[in-house]
């Protein structure tokens, strides 16, 4: 009919929970390709130029989860240290901010780590089952 509004359906999530949105799910096309983009932007700029990890993307997965472990590691260590090391230089009312933006680190971490993770595994070639 003429002026009938059509309404979409939502559209589908790429994978499993923590799946990275900008990725799309495996088996769609080149989503290989959308992976090693979105691992790339994960790791440090040093990555984009040793070739063997450019093409071997289970390489590149494996080395950005170590980085982020790292990562998540120093968060813990800065949360740990921070009233000890920052007491002397720092006025107090600062240190809620300072563990206000660990929080915020930690879990951007731990989001990251699922999602680096879940992609490792889809290169493995696992396939997460189905949820209703």
């Amino acid at each position: 009919m003429v002026g009938e509004v059509v309404v979409e359906p939502p559209a589908p999530r790429h994978g499993p929970p923590g799946w990275p949105a900008e990725v799309p799910p495996p088996g769609a096309q080149r989503w290989q390709d959308t992976a090693v983009a979105w691992l790339l932007d994960q790791a440090p700029p040093e990555y984009r130029g040793y070739p063997p990890v450019r093409q071997h993307p289970l390489l590149l997965a494996w080395l950005v989860g170590h980085h982020v472990a790292a990562q998540q590691d120093a968060v813990r260590r800065a949360t740990a240290s921070a009233r000890r090391d920052l007491a002397a230089h720092l006025p107090p009312e600062v240190a809620p901010r300072v563990f206000w933006v660990l929080e915020r680190e930690e879990l951007r971490l731990l989001r990251l780590a699922r999602a680096v993770g879940l992609l490792q595994r889809a290169l493995l070639g696992e396939r997460p089952a189905p949820r209703l």
